[in-house]
């Protein structure tokens, strides 16, 4: 009897188990569209948070050299840098040291320090560490030696709303004010940089202090004309509220033409004088693509001047384009190698016309604002006619032409002050030759510097007087025999007078 009742009563629980086991199924095929796994993680999570959070009060927020689309270096963490100069300096044993102004050195904390920081009775910490180069990179290209910086803000938990209200919004106020304060003019100049396609980012300017001495009262130019571009830069530097109520970004181009030596240099360096820009010297022939073009770009500051010279000479930007079979066969030589490995370059820039327009006066055009876009030529009928007929590219074209009177008697001041240069009897006869002679301010200059000691007004104007005059004769001679060349074609026999 016993045997029976324990066999009945296994019976039942292999029925009880048999009904569980498939209502468990049913319930479990219901439950994994609700994602049960994720469900228990997630409040696991929660209640793990919370007990670290216990553990472990404190915050921290990471301000990174690079933005995460690695094509704009970080201006929060430049404004962290610069508020560190000051708050790392007094508790920092190593320091890292980069110029400023002058002789002025800026100090902030190297790799690995960290310092503590006090405001409105909380205490944070800053630290400076740096994310190592990835091992996967190729061995040629800058993203194998480059390493990406950043800072690290801790905070404790309750100085929360503090920190990320307050006090972060005053670091970068005060960072932003120290910039400028320690702010060193500077030209740069685009680099040819291998690491693009790496997936890690590295400078694209490399720059070296702006110390030109050239400004706009030393610069010999027509006073009317002179006045009109200070005029004229004037306005766009006072015009923001006007660029933004007409909705335009905040450039403007100009166009400097004329022979070599009419000074174009020396104005775009007098510009940035007057205005205190930062100067941006492109190198269009080193720029490979559109897309390189575009990195140089976001990369360019604010209150700067971008300047393309001698951009009749720059590939593909003038009306000389090349044909649909040569771009094609261009890109079947790109896919036969890496064009990044040594021996495998590709020296040709294909930077289109399109692209250039694009980045003056398109879409990107707006990354940033008060700039100045310089453009300098000697052949401006080499251009392309798109880049003078739209009035963006180049707003206000200015003629860079020979010496006249005016700029020959300000030259002549200049570089001889001290003396009656101007009533001295070569002046007037240098005067009336500049008239009947093309020479460049340059040359002229250049003639008007003293040599020695011993030079004075007169010596000076009479080598002057000396290069004109043989420029004269040679012009003379250059249409003498162009003249006899003429007649010789015609068939007139001209006799000299002795009669030969």
């Amino acid at each position: 009897m016993d045997a029976l009742a324990a066999y009945s009563w296994f019976g039942q629980l292999s029925v009880v188990v048999s009904v569980v086991a498939v209502c468990w199924t049913m319930v479990w095929q219901n439950l994994e569209h609700i994602r049960l796994q994720q469900f228990f993680a997630r409040n696991f999570n929660r209640r793990a948070r919370r007990l670290a959070a216990i553990v472990d009060p404190y915050l921290s927020v990471t301000f990174d050299e690079y933005e995460g689309g690695r094509i704009k270096s970080s201006d929060a963490f430049k404004e962290v840098r610069s508020y560190l100069t000051t708050a790392s300096t007094r508790d920092v044993r190593h320091l890292r040291a980069e110029c400023g102004g002058g002789d002025k050195l800026v100090l902030t904390m190297a790799k690995g320090e960290e310092v503590p920081d006090a405001f409105r009775g909380a205490t944070v910490w800053w630290s400076a560490d740096a994310v190592p180069p990835p091992r996967d990179a190729a061995p040629w290209s800058r993203a194998s030696r480059a390493e990406r910086r950043y800072f690290r803000l801790e905070f404790h938990e309750s100085h929360r709303d503090l920190v990320l209200n307050h006090y972060v919004p005053h670091v970068r106020s005060q960072g932003r004010a120290i910039m400028v304060q320690n702010c060193q003019r500077r030209l740069y100049t685009n680099i040819h940089n291998e690491g693009y396609d790496d997936g890690w980012y590295e400078d694209v300017w490399t720059h070296v202090p702006f110390d030109h001495p050239k400004t706009f009262d030393k610069l010999a130019m027509d006073p009317a004309k002179k006045n009109e571009i200070i005029d004229d830069l004037d306005m766009f530097r006072n015009g923001k509220d006007y660029h933004n109520r007409v909705g335009k970004p905040w450039k403007r181009g100009y166009l400097l033409y004329g022979p070599p030596g009419t000074g174009k240099s020396t104005m775009v360096a007098a510009m940035a004088n007057y205005l205190d820009y930062d100067v941006y010297d492109f190198e269009l022939t080193s720029v490979k693509t559109n897309t390189e073009l575009r990195k140089l770009l976001i990369e360019t500051k604010s209150k700067s001047i971008m300047v393309f010279e001698d951009i009749d000479c720059s590939l593909d930007v003038t009306g000389k384009r090349r044909s649909k079979e040569e771009e094609g066969k261009d890109e079947e030589e790109d896919k036969d190698g890496d064009p990044r490995r040594p021996g495998k370059k590709d020296a040709r820039s294909k930077v289109t016309l399109s692209g250039l327009l694009n980045f003056i006066d398109g879409l990107w055009s707006a990354c940033g604002e008060e700039r100045l876009i310089v453009f300098t030529t000697n052949h401006p009928e080499k251009l392309e006619p798109a880049l003078l007929v739209r009035t963006g590219p180049m707003d206000k074209r200015i003629e860079m032409s020979y010496c006249d009177a005016e700029s020959f008697g300000f030259l002549a001041r200049m570089h001889l002050d001290g003396e009656d240069v101007e009533g001295h009897e070569l002046f007037s006869v240098a005067k009336a030759l500049l008239e009947e002679v093309n020479m460049v301010p340059v040359d002229v200059g250049e003639h008007l510097t003293r040599k020695s000691v011993g030079d004075d007004a007169g010596s000076c104007l009479a080598r002057l007087v000396a290069a004109l005059q043989k420029a004269k004769d040679e012009e003379a001679a250059k249409l003498e025999a162009a003249r006899a060349e003429e007649d010789g074609k015609k068939g007139i026999v001209v006799q000299d007078k002795d009669g030969n």
